[in-house]
């Protein structure tokens, strides 16, 4: 009898992607699960990204493209999930009718009890099945946020913070190691936040020194913080303890004091400066990884420039940089759109090109260090490695030449030998 197979499409974050993975693992001995594939499948599910414009358009784009498919018969079923659906659900119910079904963010139990034709249990799930390479893994540590950033809709979409109790972390991250994880990429909208909804207390340290206790586990990389409270005890133990990478991702978003006021950040300009050096005197080797808004409503040139010269003094080791789109549903909606696409264009190349000096910069003064690198892939004539300083897909890669085997997922120790802006060139280290 002929298994029937699922392919499951996750579009946006890396939030998203691990709630795929815990989806995939409730159909997991009922039908053969595929993620991102290309094969031709029976069951597509496409979880969607609603949080910007151009991810929203990205996953009604993916919509149509498996709907068209539908309707030719060339797939037997086709379902629609996540946060796309869970802002815009009767919009597409009323436009695309090939899907077979919508559901929200919190309805993955329901949509498996839909596919299964039994009842799902409900409540925490531990098992995943993998979607990135086997040696890493991101471990999605809360829900929700209680930040009411004006840009934002993730309260919208998302709801209030949601802490997953610890001991669900500490079993599913061993369920990980158990699976040959060794890097384990920490996620939530604000790491720092969690455990205050339990007791009012901050539990991120605790729980990033018990994670750094299972076997297997060798590195362990955050992402996404606010600097409003942010605890130095945790920036000392990533200083102390050699499982915690030197790197950190928090978007501060901006850097004027009338725009960040604007955004509800609660942040000034002193602060996030005095945040930053703070980050820097407790971890002088981290890299610093960040994200700025232009273009947001009120934003002058004036404005503009602050920004970019905050990033010449900082010299952050990466950046992102993103154009304000309003957003239904959120505060900054309420306000004048004032600043034209082509400008907000205009202000994103710059900023990135200042960037991009910095980078290269920053890159050349690794020439002749000796790192330790996890490697991620072979391409063409290069095992494509990271370093403590680079989360996958968004930060630098280390290239190696392939004329020396190398195991996938293994570390090796490498002398860089040449920098370009975003990636170095390495060699293997012989002591």
């Amino acid at each position: 009898m002929k298994t029937t197979t699922v392919n499951i499409v996750t579009l946006g974050c890396s939030k998203n992607k691990v709630d795929s993975e815990h989806f995939a693992a409730l159909l997991d001995g009922h039908f053969k699960v595929l993620h991102d594939s290309e094969k031709k499948t029976d069951i597509v599910i496409i979880n969607t990204c609603g949080f910007i414009g151009d991810a929203q358009e990205e996953s009604v784009d993916t919509i149509l493209e498996y709907a068209q498919l539908r309707k030719n018969n060339k797939i037997k079923s086709l379902y629609v999930v996540g946060c796309l659906v869970q802002r815009f659900k009767k919009d597409l119910q009323a436009e695309i009718h090939e899907v077979d079904g919508f559901y929200g963010v919190n309805e993955m139990e329901k949509l498996a009890s839909d596919i299964l034709h039994t009842e799902v249990k409900q409540g925490y799930n531990c098992d995943r099945i993998l979607s990135t390479p086997s040696h890493y893994a991101y471990l999605k540590i809360s829900e929700g946020c209680n930040r009411r950033c004006a840009f934002c809709a993730i309260p919208l979409i998302r709801g209030e913070h949601v802490s997953v109790p610890m001991q669900n972390l500490l079993e599913e991250a061993e369920n990980l190691a158990k699976k040959g994880v060794k890097e384990l990429i920490l996620i939530a909208q604000d790491l720092t936040y969690y455990g205050v909804d339990i007791d009012g207390k901050q539990h991120i340290v605790e729980l990033v020194e018990a994670l750094a206790k299972i076997d297997g586990i060798e590195w362990i990389r955050l992402h996404y913080g606010y600097p409003q409270g942010f605890p130095d005890e945790l920036l000392d133990l990533m200083r102390d303890n050699p499982k915690i990478c030197n790197y950190i991702d928090l978007p501060l978003q901006h850097v004027n004091t009338e725009i960040l006021k604007r955004m509800r950040r609660g942040v000034t300009h002193e602060q996030t400066k005095g945040f930053v050096e703070n980050v820097r005197h407790h971890v002088p080797d981290i890299a610093f990884r960040t994200t700025f808004i232009v273009g947001f409503p009120g934003e002058t040139e004036t404005d503009f420039n602050e920004l970019c010269d905050f990033v010449r003094e900082m010299r952050f080791e990466r950046v992102g940089v993103f154009a304000y789109s309003p957003e239904q549903g959120t505060k900054a909606y309420e306000m004048e759109d004032d600043v034209p696409d082509e400008v907000k264009q205009q202000r994103v190349d710059t900023l990135m090109a200042i960037q991009q000096d910095i980078a290269l910069e920053i890159n050349e003064k690794r020439v002749g260090k000796v790192e330790k690198v996890l490697v991620d892939r072979l391409e063409d004539d290069f095992y494509i490695a990271r370093s403590q300083y680079d989360s996958p897909e968004v930060d630098d890669e280390i290239l190696i030449p392939a004329d020396t085997e190398l195991k996938i997922g293994d570390f090796v120790n490498v002398r860089i030998i040449q920098a370009d802006f975003f990636d170095c060139y390495a060699e293997i280290f012989k002591s």
